[in-house]
């Protein structure tokens, strides 16, 4: 099991930025992968951004030129980096935790809301 905790959500005028933390514990040695997702109510939840122990990254086009994911092995935290932020990027943002033999971890989410 993984427990993930986010941090960092709030409220951003346009044109603003935020950052976005989230710690993982428990069983964090099996984590090969972890990610932020985002979702608005009566949609999908969506990729924002991936990122493996090793450093690979990927992105939503959306998110790609703004939003900047690193991760940090040591205390076993992800943070994702978002500039010039725009109305469509409010929503709940969720970290993910890919386990190896275990499947997926989520967190409870936080809110990001960008004013215009």
């Amino acid at each position: 099991q993984v427990q993930l905790v986010e941090s960092g959500g709030g409220l951003v005028q346009v044109g603003g930025s935020l950052r976005l933390s989230c710690e993982a514990s428990g069983n964090t040695f099996s984590v090969r992968v972890m990610g932020w997702y985002r979702q608005v109510p009566g949609k999908q939840r969506e990729l924002v951004a991936g990122i493996t122990r090793g450093g690979s990254t990927n992105y939503a086009d959306s998110a790609k030129g703004r939003f900047t994911i690193s991760i940090d092995n040591a205390k076993n935290a992800v943070h994702l980096q978002m500039v010039s932020l725009k109305p469509e990027d409010t929503a709940v943002y969720y970290c993910n935790a890919g386990v190896l033999w275990e499947g997926e971890f989520w967190g409870r989410g936080t809110q990001v809301t960008v004013s215009s």
